[in-house]
């Protein structure tokens, strides 16, 4: 027995909480939908409201985005040697700058040696032939000599002559000048250049190393065409085109702004709902480095939208508000979706249709909003 009467206590307990409970979240959602409120034409004048309809103008609005600074293929060299060889000598770190043409490394191998070797001896196998072939030439205007022998010297002369430019093309691209070489000017060591202006980005080798013609030794990046690789959001890509105006900068020096006009816009959408918009820069940006986190402002092209007073306005619960006129004395809270404030005007861009032909409160707002608040709470 007692038992049950104690199961039954608990019972209208529980049962009294949640009814509680009930009245409560009616009590308290009944407080958030209240957007309504009635006031006197005395209260209106002391709340100092004036009424009217939301101008059209046109807007320029900003979008503020994220990105890198990225550098495009052409402006990132990576430096290989084409037969291999040891590294000798290299005094390249990260970050130095290096002219196009200079000295950046010495390699050596036994194979540059006999490369030399094979085009002295072609040439000068390709000099005595040339001078058979001339010789069997006149001969043959002379009828001194048979057709055979002229043809065998003439076909001799051409294939050396092939092997003469084969071996100059290949000396050429390990650096060496062709019509320069001697067999005193013969070495076992060539020189890499660097083929662009621009800084060290990244060194792979030290010396001593082998390395293969497939290995990437340096990295140099012209830093004249970096660009700006910025993230927008697909809600703004159809408000984008090449030619508009962007104002960069970075969190390390956010008061050093750096001008930029949008250049190309990616076709595709990426998983994070973002497209990429490439922007070139204008002026100096030297001390812009790959890789570093920028943000950036893009003036879009102007939007003819409603634009209301600072003073229309109201923010509650972190939300932008302003109050329609539904009547004499009668007021509704509605939510809007704004732009940024310029001049002390605000364009609502959502719904921009439907507000353009509102009648709204334009001043006296935070009044309605206070008691509103009051109403809410009595």
């Amino acid at each position: 027995m007692k038992a049950i009467i104690y199961i039954s206590m608990m019972a209208i307990a529980i049962g009294g909480c949640k009814q509680e409970e009930a009245k409560e979240a009616t009590q308290t959602s009944e407080k958030e939908v209240n957007t309504h409120l009635t006031l006197s034409e005395e209260a209106i004048n002391n709340a100092g409201i004036t009424t009217g309809l939301a101008t059209m103008e046109n807007v320029i609005q900003v979008l503020r985005v994220n990105g890198e600074v990225d550098v495009p293929p052409q402006s990132l060299v990576s430096i290989s040697f084409p037969l291999g060889g040891y590294l000798k000598t290299t005094d390249l770190l990260p970050g130095m700058h290096v002219n196009k043409g200079q000295v950046i490394a010495r390699l050596e191998d036994q194979s540059y040696v006999q490369l030399q070797q094979d085009y002295l001896q072609a040439v000068s196998k390709y000099t005595m032939l040339k001078l058979d072939y001339e010789r069997q030439s006149s001969l043959r205007e002379g009828d001194a000599s048979s057709k055979k022998a002229f043809e065998m010297a003439r076909a001799e002369y051409e294939m050396q002559q092939v092997s003469v430019k084969g071996l100059s093309e290949k000396l050429k691209i390990l650096g060496i000048d062709p019509k320069t070489l001697t067999v005193e000017k013969m070495s076992r060591s060539v020189a890499l250049r660097s083929p662009i202006d621009g800084f060290v980005k990244t060194v792979m080798v030290n010396i001593g190393k082998y390395v293969n013609p497939a290995d990437v030794l340096f990295e140099i990046v012209d830093p004249r065409d970096i660009h700006a690789a910025l993230t927008v959001f697909e809600k703004d890509y159809y408000k984008l085109k090449p030619g508009q105006r962007v104002k960069v900068w970075n969190a390390g020096r956010p008061e050093k702004i750096y001008q930029a006009e949008i250049i190309l816009i990616s076709r595709n959408i990426d998983s994070t709902f973002g497209a990429t918009v490439h922007c070139h820069f204008e002026g100096e940006h030297r001390d812009l480095l790959p890789g570093m986190y920028i943000a950036a402002t893009i003036e879009t092209d102007g939007q003819i939208l409603p634009v209301v007073p600072e003073s229309a306005l109201v923010r509650n619960a972190g939300k932008q508000y302003l109050f329609t006129v539904q009547g004499k004395g009668k007021y509704t809270m509605a939510e809007v979706t704004v732009g940024d404030a310029k001049d002390g005007k605000v364009p609502l861009t959502a719904n921009y249709i439907e507000w353009a032909k509102q009648e709204i409160v334009l001043s006296g707002a935070y009044a309605l909003l206070g008691k509103l608040m009051n109403v809410d709470d009595e």
